[in-house]
């Protein structure tokens, strides 16, 4: 087991790290806020708004993107302001999540598929094996939306190999890690279970340098180093 240090306390709810210029960005989405942290703790606000930010991205001339879970779209930071630049609620049930950008600043957005809470409260544990499928959305560095892939388990955090040719999804409640190819014209094709993991739910995920998936699980104060194929 790796030794573990706390670096900032008093989130809300922390979602979606990613690394940039020097600090770690997340959403304290509870607190409808975008943070950042540097290596000694110090803790700053990015920026506040009204929705709940979840997955957080660039663009190639270093605009931020963020998903927006409750209007199930993608905002952009242009200056000072957060503007549209992607609608996405007519291929996404209920909230979206996480979100990965390529360095062509190609999106890829997951979503809940469903209203988890609610189902969470009607039926328990149960909902974790019998609940409706979702689209996973590709977002072009335009704007532009897509249906990237269909039938998938609540996609959640998702990485993006550094030949910029593999996509790496965490499906929550199908317990797996699945790839798909991204094609010159960005489709996704040759999709496959990276990793299955039984008895986990992989929430984020982190590749190492070895291109081994760090995989954070939902259903417990836990975070393991998985290679392909699930070991």
């Amino acid at each position: 087991m790796s030794d573990t240090a706390t670096l900032v306390e008093g989130l809300y709810f922390g979602e979606g790290p990613r690394w940039h210029q020097g600090r770690l960005w997340f959403s304290d989405f509870y607190a409808h806020a975008v943070k950042s942290v540097d290596e000694q703790g110090a803790l700053r606000t990015e920026l506040e708004l009204d929705d709940q930010p979840s997955g957080l991205g660039w663009l190639p001339d270093g605009r931020l993107l963020l998903v927006a879970m409750k209007e199930r779209a993608v905002k952009r930071l242009d200056g000072d302001r957060l503007v549209l630049h992607a609608d996405i609620s007519h291929l996404t049930a209920h909230r979206c999540n996480d979100m990965v950008v390529d360095a062509r600043g190609t999106a890829w957005v997951g979503n809940f598929g469903f209203d988890l809470d609610a189902e969470l409260s009607a039926r328990g544990l149960d909902v974790l094996d019998d609940h409706p499928s979702t689209n996973l959305v590709r977002i072009n560095a335009d704007g532009t939306v897509h249906l990237a892939a269909q039938d998938m388990h609540f996609p959640n955090g998702s990485v993006i190999t550094p030949d910029g040719r593999t996509l790496i999804v965490a499906e929550t409640l199908a317990n797996r890690l699945t790839a798909f190819t991204i094609a010159d014209d960005q489709t996704l094709t040759h999709r496959r279970v990276w990793a299955s993991l039984p008895g986990i739910a992989p929430d984020g995920i982190c590749l190492d340098e070895n291109q081994q998936v760090w995989v954070a699980n939902a259903l417990g104060p836990e975070v393991m180093l998985v290679a392909e194929g699930g070991e």
